[in-house]
């Protein structure tokens, strides 16, 4: 099979031509090497591919099945090399785009749109999961870029640049013991029961760490996969949370209440070594634009040195 694979443009030109010199005249070759090559491939299939006819040459019926396969072989990738220039065209291509879901409230919309009044032909395919997810993606080459929280430190394949700032609260209950307190310190919940996303995810990772720096390992009630899903739990009174703000409206059934420092974790946009160029385009962008943030956000370059910064 590893024979084949080089030749299939070779095995084309024959089916084409019927003749080795106009075949090797095809292919920009010597036509002593389309002998040879030729001579290697039925060596390597078992059986003759062609047979002298006349003054050219006739495949038989094992070389015109291999003839034809490599034809529409080479057909898929020239469809394949067609869709991945329409890909990566700075004018209509595509952009896969990762992030988290607590981002697309605002944070992604606002990029996204505001790339696309300059560049109103680009297609996003956008994928939220957890940042573990979305950093594996990454180097796995499945996303171009991804937004995540915090952003990975001493990975030599990934490169992040921080976005904006994002201040996490204790969420607890309406009747909790804390609910009337207008700041609290992460020591004062050591016995408290959390609930909190899943291993992978980066409030949960900012959780973690917390607690660990105040001396204490957090007794995890329940595990979730989306924000929502965790604040529901709290409002039914099963746990406390580290989360973001809700936003501008009251949070029912809850109360979110600053810690004391404050602690913010901070957005960036995360890229791998080589992007397409229009997948470089949205970057730039993304780093030289001022986004709607949203209530949620503040430009990651604010100060925040008299809190904790993740």
């Amino acid at each position: 099979m590893h024979e084949l694979a080089p030749n299939l443009e070779l095995l084309a030109a024959i089916r084409e031509t019927e003749h080795v010199t106009r075949a090797a005249e095809l292919l920009g070759v010597p036509q002593p090497t389309v002998s040879r090559r030729l001579a290697a491939l039925s060596e390597a299939v078992g059986t003759p591919l062609v047979v002298p006819h006349g003054r050219g040459i006739r495949l038989t019926r094992a070389g015109r099945t291999l003839a034809d396969s490599a034809a529409r072989a080479l057909a898929v990738m020239a469809t394949g090399v067609r869709e991945v220039r329409e890909e990566i065209d700075p004018a209509s291509g595509r952009i896969v785009l990762g992030f988290l879901h607590l981002l697309g409230r605002s944070l992604v919309p606002s990029l996204v749109s505001g790339f696309r009044e300059r560049h109103p032909l680009v297609r996003f395919s956008l994928v939220q999961g957890s940042r573990q997810v979305m950093l594996r993606r990454l180097r796995e080459g499945e996303i171009d870029l991804a937004f995540v929280a915090p952003l990975p430190s001493g990975d030599q394949d990934l490169t992040g640049a921080p976005l904006a700032a994002q201040e996490l609260v204790l969420t607890v209950p309406a009747s909790h013991r804390l609910s009337r307190r207008r700041r609290v310190r992460a020591a004062e919940l050591a016995d408290e029961d959390f609930v909190t996303l899943e291993q992978g995810y980066g409030v949960r990772q900012i959780t973690d760490d917390l607690c660990a720096a105040a001396g204490f390992q957090p007794r995890i009630a329940f595990e979730g996969q989306e924000s929502d899903t965790v604040r529901g739990l709290v409002t039914a009174g099963l746990g406390v949370a580290l989360l973001p703000r809700y936003g501008a409206a009251p949070l029912p059934g809850a109360v979110e209440i600053p810690l004391s420092p404050p602690l913010f974790r901070t957005i960036g946009v995360v890229r791998p070594a080589q992007l397409t160029p229009l997948a470089q385009a949205f970057h730039d962008y993304v780093l030289a634009e001022t986004p709607d943030l949203g209530l949620e956000f503040t430009p990651a370059r604010s100060s925040h040195a008299a809190g904790n910064s993740l």
